[in-house]
């Protein structure tokens, strides 16, 4: 039986969270004033360029198709409403990237100036493009892809409260979402695979640890501001190898160990004729170390560039982690010193055609990484992508030199309904 993000154990304590929220769905479907149904079906084909590194690996071609639907219902002139987005994906090659989540099952009040949020839902925090520093709630899905943009539905009870002087969203957060990681015949991994049997926690309470932060956010003049703090489950592992107790195939695998932490964030976007400033940073403090990060830049856009009706944006950002390259007692940070160039081409036609071209430069190593992605809409409900990807590293403690030879190409195509 493949594996799921869901294993059975975990969606039965997502049932006790959930039961009364999809109880409410079944009395209030039939006096529903408004019922939605859509999302998309896509098709993705990756090829990879090189034979993979170690062995087992797929060699070139790996495809995949998935289903994301969303259904919405409302009530109330819109003051309640449900929302429930399930995932899946099946992969061809790689058996832990077929998987499935809830993205989303989550019942939502709004009062004059407040709105209560619970169940299953993403929440993202952070200004920057190229490293998502303050997002903290959702656990990677990193199976999907390895930039880190795609999330696991977490279970929570969001409370928003708005003021004048800003809004306060207070969070319990109950349950924790171990990260998907590739399996022993996918690329983009490192030479010791990941397991799930292998699975350590600080806290005694497991992934059954309450959770909970609180964030506060405003808009002063052309500034919008947040700033949070979040105490719970760390949502990135410290891997170490260890023997395997199953897996024959696989005498060393890795271990996943989760600690405790208290992370302190802000961010802050400054949007000043056509520049966007953008300014992240966090300190998180753990029984292992204690740490700052930041990310930085701007991106400026040329408004109907060459007197046409396309725009033309220009990134720069930074990426600093006062971890640097780690030590005996502290894993070296996957962004320590780096330098991020791109541009996004919007053409504003009717097919809504895009194209972003990015650069990363690591400064104390000899590594770079290089992405390519367009997108354009075809009739009225396909979309075609097609993203390129190219690493190179020189240096085995960097972390894209286990997957140099992962260059890829990938093409997609969503059928949206």
């Amino acid at each position: 039986m493949k594996k799921v993000a869901y294993p059975l154990t975990k969606a039965l304590s997502v049932l006790a969270l959930t039961s009364t929220l999809m109880l409410m769905s079944i009395s209030f479907i039939a006096k529903a004033e408004e019922f939605e149904l859509s999302g998309k079906v896509g098709v993705e084909q990756r090829y990879f360029f090189n034979e993979g590194q170690f062995d087992s690996q797929l060699k070139s071609g790996q495809s995949s198709v998935y289903l994301e639907p969303e259904f919405y219902w409302s009530w109330g002139d819109g003051a309640d409403s449900i929302t429930f987005k399930p995932y899946y994906r099946y992969d061809g090659q790689d058996d832990e990237r077929s998987h499935g989540d809830i993205r989303e099952l989550s019942y939502v009040h709004a009062g004059d100036d407040w709105e209560l949020r619970a169940g299953i839902r993403k929440e993202f925090w952070g200004v920057t493009e190229f490293q998502h520093l303050a997002d903290v709630l959702n656990q990677t899905d990193s199976v999907e892809d390895f930039d880190g943009e795609d999330k696991l539905g977490q279970q929570m009870i969001n409370l928003s409260l708005v003021n004048d002087w800003g809004i306060v969203d207070l969070y319990v957060l109950p349950g924790f979402r171990e990260r998907t990681f590739t399996g022993q015949k996918g690329r983009l991994r490192g030479a010791i695979v990941v397991s799930d049997e292998h699975v350590q926690y600080e806290s005694s309470a497991e992934e059954n640890h309450l959770d909970g932060a609180i964030r506060w956010s405003h808009s002063v003049d052309v500034f919008d501001v947040g700033a949070y703090w979040f105490h719970g489950t760390n949502r990135e592992p410290i891997l170490t190898p260890v023997y395997s107790q199953s897996n024959t195939n696989q005498p060393i695998v890795l271990q996943q160990y989760y600690n405790q932490m208290d992370q302190f964030g802000v961010d802050i976007q400054a949007t000043i004729d056509d520049w966007l400033w953008k300014f992240e940073s966090i300190y998180r403090t753990t029984e292992q170390d204690d740490f700052w990060a930041t990310q930085a830049g701007f991106e400026y856009t040329y408004v109907g560039v060459f007197e046409s009706a396309a725009d033309l944006g220009l990134l720069v950002e930074y990426g600093w982690d006062s971890r640097g390259e780690g030590d005996d007692n502290t894993p070296a940070a996957s962004v320590q010193n780096d330098i991020y160039f791109g541009a996004r081409l919007a053409f504003n036609d009717m097919q809504s055609s895009e194209l972003l071209m990015g650069m990363s430069a690591d400064l104390d190593h000899n590594a770079y990484s290089f992405i390519f992605e367009g997108n354009r809409r075809v009739g009225e409900s396909i979309k075609v992508s097609l993203d390129i990807r190219l690493m190179q590293s020189t240096e085995p403690t960097d972390l894209l030199y286990s997957i140099r030879e992962d260059d890829h190409m990938q093409l997609a195509v969503e059928w949206y309904f």
